[in-house]
């Protein structure tokens, strides 16, 4: 074959049995290595807030290293249904999707911290919605795109119904507010309709609108103002509006090569906000250097183009809905990293956004493995199917169908 990887392990349920489940090893690998990366480095950036907040110097960690177990459940469980059951239930995820991101917004409901509404309180944590949410709302595009994709080849008109579900979507993201998340979700939907087959003149019109609707609610927004103009020279006001972004500077900068050392970082020491959140990567720049920040922009790539190379092979195998759903998320996972390391370095303006399956945080972490589970029984559907390129077990046996 092609060279590509691949895994099996026993698959014994109803109506398959004796069918192995066929995963991409260097997929697994990837993430297998992010979330090791993710464990070291929420506790070395928490260790002194957790300490002065709770008392418990490991306190964040012991929550991820919680997530992580939970999320690999979850991952596993995904793996075992049918991606056909997504695809018929397209409809209700979307309208529970838009439910979601309405509960959010409704006092008593959605819980207020740090001047937003993104989260809904549990006894035994909070969840943001809008993880969940923009999953929800990708599986409908995929589904409409694969109906509809005769219609986006000939027209724009068949691209209006998606773009104005995007379009909602992002007003009430934008409500919490969570500009972050609504560029992400807006980007990654109007990119599935671009692979769709919509025209490229139109896919440059939307990014276009896109590009002018944000420069708009910076122009009506002060504190997203602020945020534009303190990025573009954080040293005009270092304790003000700056002082995030340089301090991000500060400690990518003492990193150096090889870094200075795991848990010699000064900047996480209550000089550098979200340190073990939105701002993991600065830290981890700080301990590891140039070689650390190496290591995990290439398990990113591996991610990224692993599920990419699973898409394809959904698409040769005449799977277009799975295709679609695996290139969201290989889409999904490179655009968000890519923005959010932009923003720690100082290229792109402060934004709320997590580095994927990296970076402390419950809910982003369920639902970014939860998905990844999808994209494996992708692969595995793909195998079966006997017409993709993914390998069979390279011990001379046939896969069983």
């Amino acid at each position: 074959m092609n060279g590509m990887s691949s895994a099996s392990v026993s698959y014994p349920r109803s109506g398959s049995r004796g069918r192995p489940l066929q995963f991409d090893t260097l997929l697994i690998l990837a993430v297998g290595g992010i979330l090791l990366i993710s464990a070291v480095m929420v506790a070395s950036a928490s260790i002194s807030i957790a300490s002065k907040e709770t008392g418990d110097a490991f306190f964040f960690l012991k929550r991820q290293m919680v997530f992580i177990v939970l999320g690999v459940i979850g991952c596993g469980v995904m793996t075992r249904i049918p991606t056909a059951l997504w695809e018929k239930l397209q409809v209700p995820l979307l309208l529970a999707a838009f439910a979601m991101l309405i509960l959010v917004l409704i006092p008593g409901i959605g819980a207020k911290v740090n001047g937003s509404r993104r989260w809904i309180h549990l006894p035994f944590s909070n969840i943001q919605p809008s993880e969940l949410a923009r999953v929800f709302i990708l599986i409908f595009i995929a589904g409409y795109v694969v109906r509809k994709q005769k219609e986006l080849k000939t027209g724009f008109e068949a691209a209006l119904f998606p773009l104005g579900v995007l379009a909602v979507a992002a007003v009430l993201l934008l409500a919490e507010p969570d500009m972050g998340a609504a560029v992400v979700l807006v980007a990654v939907g109007v990119g599935l309709l671009f692979l769709g087959g919509m025209q490229l003149r139109y896919f440059f019109m939307a990014g276009g609108v896109l590009s002018l609707a944000m420069v708009a609610l910076m122009l009506f927004s002060a504190y997203r103002k602020d945020r534009v103009t303190g990025f573009l020279d954080p040293f005009a006001d270092p304790f003000g509006k700056g002082f995030q972004l340089v301090q991000s500077l500060i400690a990518i900068g003492r990193g150096g090569w090889s870094g200075q050392g795991l848990g010699a970082s000064v900047q996480k020491l209550f000089y550098l906000p979200e340190a073990h959140t939105d701002f993991v990567f600065a830290v981890l720049a700080e301990e590891f250097g140039f070689i650390g920040v190496l290591c995990v922009l290439g398990l990113f790539g591996v991610l990224v183009w692993r599920s990419l190379r699973i898409a394809m092979a959904a698409a040769e195998a005449n799977l277009p809905f799975q295709a679609f759903v695996a290139a969201s998320f290989g889409l999904w996972v490179g655009l968000q990293a890519a923005i959010n390391i932009g923003i720690n370095m100082g290229v792109l303006p402060t934004k709320g956004l997590t580095l994927p399956m990296l970076s402390h945080g419950g809910s982003s972490l369920l639902v970014s493995l939860a998905w990844l589970g999808i994209v494996l029984r992708i692969g595995h559907e793909a195998n079966l199917s006997g017409r993709s390129a993914l390998p069979r077990e390279r011990t001379g046996k046939a896969v069983s169908k």
